[in-house]
């Protein structure tokens, strides 16, 4: 078989469902447990079938009918959506009232085209290993303040086939958050809006002029990343646009004016080397001048390296993402779990191809499956993240007899 590895045609990608996707994983991981469950059988998908043609509330009882329906449609993808109070195909016999979202992992979408404002390398729907740096940098700094601001445990970074990350938080506490809450953490973790606007400077500073403590930990982490991503890879602040840009972000003070003139003379003097002048003209102020332009370079940082949200992803239940494993059109890339602790060796143009799959089945011989193919450690790394959502589950479910059991008990001896 010759496949070209950006090929998508209806009949790679029925191929690709009958052979190789994992839809066992899938249901174990939405539904937590091994037999189904309403965090499965209420659970929304819709589909997007050639010519964009969009279904939605269609819900199944088992990984196989999943199975069934995606092979009988050939989706060009499909989208998970929240567990409703009653069967989403079931959505028309029902009184709206008795028909609404009850349960969604809390989810974030992060889409490189939202740092065509600091990337030099790429822009729109471009992406390459340099500029995959910001999202590295981005997902370091989200998955920390989530595990350990918020105490989030169950985590899973899937990237998107093309030019981004997404984030599904499976925990039961995320779970049952309502929108309002779901707004609440989203809104805490913005301090960079998306978009090729950089003039709009970070505002997160309290009264006395210092960084939250919620961002302590992230500035630590960014300000390791500044340099090699930001000054030396992207060169930032080459031309004299970028330049223009990083004064903007700085207060008025005499000076900028010298650094202004000193840069026009110079233009080609790399972005460290500029970083580094801007930095010493600081170090000559003193008093509040001091503090008040310390804290813009801090704002910078932040300004050039802060993960980028779209807010609205995350703070509606009802919201649909595409589900992991789906392959993206454009580039027959398939949407492939990512392991953050490895995330800077993670390169987007690495990831399988369903054209490649399809040549390794082959090689494999008649009967083989993802297992003797390059997909393996993506559903093996999926396998495992669901496993302790599992045991999760039978914890919970042991406690919760466990204290049924023990108020029977004590019932009996009164």
């Amino acid at each position: 078989m010759s496949l070209d590895d950006a090929n998508t045609s209806p009949e790679v990608m029925l191929q690709f469902y009958r052979m190789l996707y994992p839809f066992n994983s899938i249901f174990n991981w939405l539904n937590h447990e091994h037999v189904p469950t309403k965090l499965f059988t209420h659970r929304e998908f819709s589909f997007t079938l050639q010519g964009d043609i969009y279904l939605r509330y269609h819900s199944f009882n088992t990984a196989e009918d999943l199975k069934k329906q995606v092979l009988a449609l050939n989706p060009t993808r499909f989208e998970i959506g929240p567990v409703y109070s009653a069967k989403p195909r079931d959505k028309k016999t029902v009184r709206p009232a008795a028909f609404s979202p009850r349960k969604r992992e809390l989810v974030f979408d992060i889409d490189m085209t939202d740092y065509d404002g600091v990337r030099t390398c790429c822009s729109a729907a471009e992406l390459c290993s340099r500029c995959w740096g910001f999202i590295a940098a981005a997902v370091k700094v989200l998955h920390a303040a989530l595990v350990d601001q918020f105490g989030f445990r169950h985590l899973l970074w899937v990237y998107s086939g093309r030019r981004g990350i997404h984030l599904w938080i499976s925990d039961p506490e995320a779970m049952d958050l309502t929108d309002d809450q779901r707004r609440a953490i989203v809104n805490a973790l913005t301090v960079v809006e998306g978009g090729k606007e950089m003039v709009r400077k970070v505002n997160v500073r309290t009264a006395n002029r210092g960084l939250p403590p919620s961002l302590w930990g992230a500035l630590a982490v960014l300000r390791t990343v500044f340099g090699p991503l930001v000054l030396d890879d992207q060169n930032c602040f080459g031309s004299q646009e970028g330049w223009e840009t990083l004064l903007q972000l700085i207060p008025d003070h005499p000076s900028l004016s010298t650094l202004r003139s000193e840069w026009t003379k110079y233009p080609t003097r790399p972005s460290a080397q500029k970083w580094e002048e801007l930095k010493a003209q600081i170090n000559k102020t003193k008093g509040s001048d001091h503090t008040r332009l310390w804290g813009a370079l801090e704002d910078v940082i932040l300004q050039y390296t802060y993960p980028r949200l779209d807010a609205e992803v995350s703070k509606h239940r009802n919201h649909l993402l595409k589900a992991p494993f789906c392959v993206h059109p454009k580039t027959g890339r398939v949407c492939v779990p990512v392991d953050p602790s490895n995330i800077d060796l993670f390169d987007p143009r690495g990831v399988p191809t369903v054209a490649q799959l399809l040549r390794e089945l082959d090689i494999a011989g008649e009967g083989a499956d993802w297992e003797k193919t390059s997909l393996k450690p993506y559903v093996e790394m999926l396998d495992r993240h669901t496993m302790g959502l599992m045991e999760e589950a039978r914890r919970t479910k042991r406690a919760t007899a466990g204290g049924y059991n023990g108020k029977t008990e004590k019932s009996h001896q009164s």
